[in-house]
């Protein structure tokens, strides 16, 4: 702690800005240090606490800024960059593209002290379309509420360094374990919904024989295919009449009301080619958010349509966002 004292006495702010750039540029650099020890040095009349405080900030823009700008520009590529030691990383992405519509431009200002988090912010505020104007307003709170607690926390405790940096370090782990907390009730009760959803969405399978059924008497059934993009433009075989979707991109858009190629006057019938179904309930729930209430899966997919022996036909993607 000592020798990052002596740093700043010889460099200045320069060292300072450097540090805190480096750190929003995902470099191992001790920018906290470095800034319990801007405060120290302001308690000592050495540094002015105003202009290390803005300079701070400023470095934090700055490289936020380009995040941001990389975000808008190529986000999902961003984000499975930062995402790419995750197990899943498609999923990783996806989850926090939808936690951050949900919160919304609020997340900058507690970002910069939930590591990872501070990380993906940036070029999710940028993917999710929110206007630079509003961005840099609520990163600059964030990045002035980030600085002013180290460089305050060594304006206080000028005198005792090292119980400042130990302070620094409960408080990080202090957020970590109030943030893993809310974290985790919000996931249990998520969790608790989408189990109920689940089940109450499997009681409601259509049988093949039953969809069969009902469209050779001619009732209006729009039969919805969620095979993606997996198969190319060429297309795969699928149920007659098929509306083809991309699931991954269905909900991407935060606008619910924005138009979808599935009306909403019949009764939707979805099938997958998983067993699970999972990608089936997942799809039904953003429907259901979108205002569809006939929603029902194929009880066993397309696998189940095709062991009956009932017919197959080509079905290229549509798309629908």
């Amino acid at each position: 702690m000592n020798a990052i004292v002596q740093l700043l006495v010889q460099h200045g702010y320069s060292v300072l800005f450097v540090s805190v750039f480096a750190r929003q540029m995902w470099l191992p650099v001790p920018a906290v240090l470095v800034l319990i020890a801007a405060g120290a040095l302001a308690d000592s009349g050495r540094m002015t606490l105003a202009v290390a405080l803005g300079l701070a900030i400023t470095a934090c823009l700055l490289p936020d800024m380009m995040w941001y700008e990389a975000g808008r520009r190529w986000g999902d590529q961003i984000l499975r960059f930062i995402y790419g030691l995750a197990l899943d990383p498609d999923a990783a992405s996806r989850r926090s593209k939808e936690a951050f519509v949900r919160h919304g431009t609020r997340t900058l200002m507690l970002a910069k002290f939930v590591v990872g988090l501070d990380a993906a912010a940036p070029p999710l505020a940028g993917l999710s379309g929110t206007s630079r104007t509003r961005f840099i307003a609520f990163d600059a709170i964030g990045a002035a509420l980030w600085s002013g607690a180290y460089a305050g926390l060594g304006y206080v405790l000028g005198k005792d360094l090292d119980r400042a940096a130990a302070y620094a370090a409960r408080l990080g782990m202090l957020w970590v374990i109030v943030v893993f907390a809310a974290l985790a009730m919000y996931v249990g009760r998520k969790l608790v919904r989408w189990h109920r959803f689940v089940r109450e969405f499997r009681m409601a399978r259509i049988t093949p024989e039953e969809l069969k059924k009902k469209l050779d008497a001619g009732e209006k059934v729009t039969i919805v295919d969620l095979h993606g993009r997996r198969n190319g433009p060429k297309g795969h075989q699928g149920i007659p009449g098929a509306v083809c979707i991309d699931p991954h991109r269905l909900g991407q858009n935060d606008n619910p009301n924005k138009r979808t190629p599935i009306p909403r006057d019949r009764e939707v019938v979805l099938y997958c080619t998983a067993l699970h179904e999972l990608t089936s309930a997942r799809v039904a729930l953003e429907l259901r958010r979108r205002g569809f209430e006939r929603v029902r899966p194929l009880a066993g997919g397309l696998q189940a349509w095709h062991e009956r022996g009932f017919p197959l036909t080509s079905v290229i993607l549509c798309g629908c966002s």
